[in-house]
């Protein structure tokens, strides 16, 4: 029966490995929102004669939200691996400099504040950029967006006020 319990054990230890296939997954859905992020830029530097000033500022805050979400699947990536599949190796790289200084420091609870603030900042330029357009919404759509924006902003404080609460249990 010992045996039993310790193939087992073995078994759903290994199968973290199949996490492998949705970050490699995140990796190649990376590559291609790289690709139209430069598609954007590519349209924004040669309208930048064209656009007036609202524009611009809705086309750089739409390169704006690009780059937050492409960082949120860069941190989701990092630190999912890390805590869930294999440590990366740590010190430094064949030309002696430091390797990335956030490894091996983002434990689940802090990754889920930073996913959440990271989707507070992203609604955040979202519901700017609604209401840059806001003769385009109804009230009542300016009233639900800026709802469901509420609600993220107070879904991630939420998450903020009980991780501390976790920590300090911790230090207990």
């Amino acid at each position: 029966m010992k045996q039993m319990e310790q193939l087992i054990e073995r078994i759903i230890l290994s199968s973290r490995w199949l996490l492998v296939v949705f970050y490699l997954g995140l990796v190649a859905a990376l590559a291609v929102y790289g690709l139209s992020f430069a598609y954007k830029f590519y349209k924004v530097a040669v309208n930048v004669f064209v656009l007036d000033e609202s524009q611009m500022i809705l086309a750089m805050l739409g390169l704006i939200d690009a780059a937050l979400v492409a960082s949120l699947i860069v941190m989701v990536m990092i630190s999912g691996y890390e805590n869930f599949v294999s440590r990366f190796e740590s010190g430094t790289d064949e030309d002696g400099e430091a390797e990335v200084s956030f490894l091996g420091k983002l434990d689940a609870g802090s990754l889920k504040i930073k996913v959440a603030s990271s989707i507070v900042a992203i609604s955040s330029i979202h519901l700017l950029q609604i209401f840059l357009n806001a003769n385009q919404y109804s009230d009542n759509k300016l009233m639900w967006y800026t709802i469901i924006h509420l609600a993220f902003v107070v879904s991630a404080v939420m998450l903020g006020v009980l991780e501390k609460i976790m920590a300090k249990k911790k230090q207990l």
